[in-house]
């Protein structure tokens, strides 16, 4: 950055940005630092479970846990793009992360989150085909659609991803180099930047309010046919099992929905930054963190697959 005669600035690319840890004396950061880590740890280890568990057990080989391992795979990807170099930052003196390694941090979380999204609308899908047109679901689930729909979930987080990032680091940052959050995100990036930022918040609230409504929109009629079927069901034990099922998946639209409206789709929502790092901690560490432990505590046959799992190690 350089002041000319007049005092005003002008733009010189940075090298490199500081993202601003957590306030609070080292006592604070220490404790931050666990609950950091022990989130992390437990992702790491309920996903790669997940994944494994859906992999190696054939009775799960089915659509409703091709999605599921997929959302796994995606929980930690985006948990694992932020929290170890937030973990690296407690202790850090500079706190730093390149012009570079920011813009692939936010390419990579935009392309993982925003592919959850989508994903979690397949899936809701997927539970309405299954539910309200039986006969029809193995043809119209074969593997071949459930693959192009996971591939078409990808390729919406990828367009998304490529938008947010090229149109953000386009932007001329000359007013600070710090960033006020503890990964490099939309928001706070563009309280640094020393040009108009309307055209990045027109499409951030657009982008990501039209990925919010759509989606939503998808779960909440597959919801209310599914609903409409459960009370039509005779048998009662029959509705207890499609009611578990669903509610996980409620479970967790719910926490992810919830969490990024309050982030991304309402006007205003980039200017409160403290805020937003202790909604980012949620949705960027508890909620991949919850995922695997409400799809399997709620789940009878991932329960009955992690037991035959662990049977066969035992006879190992």
């Amino acid at each position: 950055m350089t002041v000319h005669r007049h005092g005003n600035l002008s733009a010189v690319p940075w090298q490199e940005f500081v993202l601003v840890r957590f306030r609070g004396e080292m006592a604070v950061q220490t404790l931050l630092f666990i609950v950091f880590l022990a989130l992390y740890m437990v992702t790491i280890l309920g996903n790669l479970t997940m994944i494994i568990i859906i992999t190696l057990d054939a009775r799960l080989h089915s659509p409703m846990y091709f999605f599921l391992k997929n959302l796994s795979f995606l929980d930690l990807c985006y948990s694992s793009v932020i929290a170890p170099k937030a973990l690296a930052n407690f202790f850090s003196s500079s706190k730093a992360i390149t012009f570079v390694g920011c813009a692939a941090q936010l390419c990579f979380f935009s392309l993982s989150a925003t592919t959850e999204a989508f994903l979690l609308a397949v899936m809701a899908y997927d539970r309405f085909m299954a539910i309200c047109s039986p006969l029809h679901y193995p043809v119209t689930m074969s593997s071949i659609m459930c693959a192009r729909l996971v591939l078409g979930s990808y390729c919406g987080g990828c367009l998304n991803s490529i938008i947010q990032t090229s149109f953000t680091f386009q932007l001329p940052f000359c007013s600070s180099n710090r960033i006020n959050h503890f990964f490099c995100d939309v928001p706070p990036l563009l309280q640094l930047a020393c040009a108009d930022t309307a055209l990045n918040k027109l499409l951030l609230f657009g982008i990501c309010g039209f990925i919010i409504v759509s989606t939503v929109l998808v779960i909440l009629v597959s919801y209310g046919y599914i609903t409409v079927t459960i009370l039509r069901m005779r048998s009662g034990s029959g509705r207890m099992k499609v009611f578990s099922t669903c509610a996980s998946h409620m479970t967790a639209v719910s926490l992810f929905y919830g969490t990024v409206f309050v982030m991304y789709a309402q006007p205003g929502a980039v200017e409160s930054m403290e805020q937003g790092k202790v909604v980012s901690i949620f949705y960027t560490q508890v909620i991949p963190m919850l995922n695997p432990l409400i799809y399997s505590l709620r789940n009878k046959d991932v329960k009955d697959a992690l037991r035959r799992l662990g049977q066969k190690q035992v006879a190992l």
